[in-house]
């Protein structure tokens, strides 16, 4: 039974949802998870095909889905987890758009995670003290050793030790082989230009016999699973919280508003400590109309940041064909699953770039790829003898204050201001992503293999005029939301006056409140966020716990 008065009360039911309601659980706090979407079975929650396809045609044509689409999960996920774009508006500048991929059901977006977990070091960290742009974060890398290696170890994430400062090593389950293809890429790129090639790290394809209906990067599967099973976890779904609702002392919030979203009633839910893990641009939304509705900005922000520095990876794509393996006289098993976060690799440079071409921008970049993975019908593929990769950069982008989020005059259906997304790449992202496609082009090159467009590697009869059309294969770099690693907005600092949250991720004025989610972020670094955003969420919510036990 769902009560009005709860200990803590946590904003999403994501990977960082999860993580916040297990440890706050395991601490012996009561917790209420809060999710706007619905519960589902992990049979509804990833369909099947042909009705998944069918779907996402239908998303297409009725304009649901028109943004989301662009993203390649889209076309491999139940596109029911994406949320319907006309009940759920925002805006944003015509001449500069953004995409912004959203999952409204018990689980959040981890139920269309890629699953590649990468950790920060010490370096990404502190990139300000070296070359003075923007903020330092308020931590360093050894404060998330301890939250990096409990998340690694419940999570059973694939890795292996690699030994590079720019990516620390992890706790790890044996990493997934190569195929023969990656297995030959990566030591020709590694003795011809000294690249770093190594295994990807995060979860293989999911497998119902060792990992249950749900897959272990999904919260469901993983930490709100078993943060339910405690006893000290309720789930209310279908309810959309709308903002803070702070005490008469106006030093501590007193809960929340939500609605109701399939009858549209508005409730105060009361709770000692607030959580919000509803995702980027979501805990943007509530903060900003919790200050709008106060009409105090020293309660919610007195930095002026709110909603400033938004921030994206931004990335570049290239397809490749390479000449067939000549098959390996070694007893080492290739592997020939399909493509997820462990099965694959990556180059992973951080700002330890190749020097062979001027660096003449800020930080630095990663290279995630695949070759072997995703095979058409030898019928369909246009190089018989070849086999299919990708390489995609994803480099750090600079935290700006103009790149930010606001509200709208506009509301959504609920009454709800709708956000206005304003976010550009500018002059330093450009010149990383001419530095990424020379590094990407150059690693093909070395390798043997030609870089070609996806229209030439593979016959697509029916979906040639969408293809076409998708960002992935445009040769500009896709806009800010793409990558769907959007962090920023509410910075955590060492100041009430240039940043929103404190180093345990509470607001300044409202200490009972805490932003764990990418919004706390100060810079957003090259690596997945993911396994970043856990981290710090342990991290905070132990330190909370102890504060509201006393």
């Amino acid at each position: 039974m769902i009560e009005d008065s709860y200990e803590a009360i946590v904003v999403g039911s994501g990977a960082t949802g999860g993580v916040a309601a297990l440890t706050l659980a395991s601490s012996g706090v009561s917790v209420l998870v809060v999710e706007a979407g619905p519960s589902l079975s992990a049979d509804k929650a990833f369909g099947s095909e042909p009705i998944n396809t069918i779907q996402r045609l239908c998303g297409i044509i009725t304009g649901k889905h028109r943004q989301q689409i662009q993203h390649p999960g889209y076309w491999k996920a139940n596109p029911s987890l994406y949320i319907n774009e006309k009940d759920n508006p925002y805006t944003y500048p015509s001449e500069f758009p953004f995409i912004w991929t959203q999952g409204r059901q018990v689980g959040g977006r981890s139920l269309t995670w890629g699953g590649i977990t990468l950790r920060l070091c010490q370096s990404d960290f502190k990139a300000a003290r070296t070359d003075g742009f923007g903020s330092e974060w308020p931590i360093e890398y050894s404060d998330l050793i301890e939250h990096y290696l409990e998340v690694e170890k419940l999570l059973k994430v694939h890795g292996n030790q690699d030994g590079l400062d720019q990516l620390p090593d992890g706790e790890y389950i044996p990493y997934l082989p190569f195929t023969e293809s990656e297995s030959d890429f990566a030591n020709q790129v590694s003795s011809k230009l000294g690249y770093p090639v190594i295994h990807s790290r995060g979860f293989g394809i999911h497998s119902k016999e060792l990992d249950g209906p749900w897959p272990r990067s999904s919260s469901p599967g993983s930490t709100l699973r078993i943060a339910i099973k405690t006893g000290k976890v309720q789930v209310l779904e279908n309810h959309l919280a709308e903002s803070l609702v702070i005490g008469n002392n106006k030093a501590s919030a007193e809960g929340i508003n939500v609605i109701n979203t399939k009858e549209g009633s508005r409730k105060l839910l009361k709770g000692k400590l607030i959580v919000l893990c509803s995702s980027t641009i979501q805990t943007i939304k509530i903060l900003l109309n919790s200050k709008e509705k106060y009409n105090d900005s020293n309660l919610i922000d007195e930095s002026g940041k709110l909603g400033c520095y938004l921030m994206d990876h931004i990335s570049s794509c290239r397809f490749f064909a390479i000449p067939n393996p000549k098959k390996s006289s070694t007893a080492e098993n290739y592997h020939k699953e399909s493509l997820s976060g462990a099965g694959s690799f990556f180059i992973p440079f951080g700002n330890k770039l190749d020097a062979s071409e001027e660096v003449n921008f800020l930080r630095g970049y990663g290279i995630w790829g695949a070759i072997d993975r995703f095979e058409p019908p030898g019928i369909l593929k246009r190089k018989p003898n070849s086999k299919i990769g990708f390489l995609i950069g994803h480099g750090e982008v600079l935290p700006y204050k103009d790149n930010r989020v606001t509200l709208s005059n506009r509301t959504d259906k609920w009454g709800i201001p709708i956000p206005h997304i304003n976010c550009k790449w500018k002059d330093n992202e450009r010149k990383m992503v001419r530095h990424m496609n020379k590094t990407i082009e150059r690693a093909i090159e070395s390798a043997g293999g030609e870089v070609l467009e996806l229209k030439e590697l593979i016959r697509m009869p029916f979906f040639e005029q969408i293809t076409q059309k998708a960002l992935a294969v445009q040769k500009e770099p896709p806009p800010p939301g793409y990558y769907i690693h959007e962090v920023g907005g509410a910075q955590m600092g060492d100041s009430k006056y240039t940043s929103v949250v404190d180093p345990f991720n509470r607001l300044w004025n409202l200490q009972n409140v805490l932003v764990v989610d990418g919004a706390c972020w100060p810079t957003s670094s090259w690596q997945s966020p993911t396994l970043t955003m856990m981290a710090i969420t342990r991290r905070a919510c132990l330190q909370a716990a102890l504060n509201l036990k006393g």
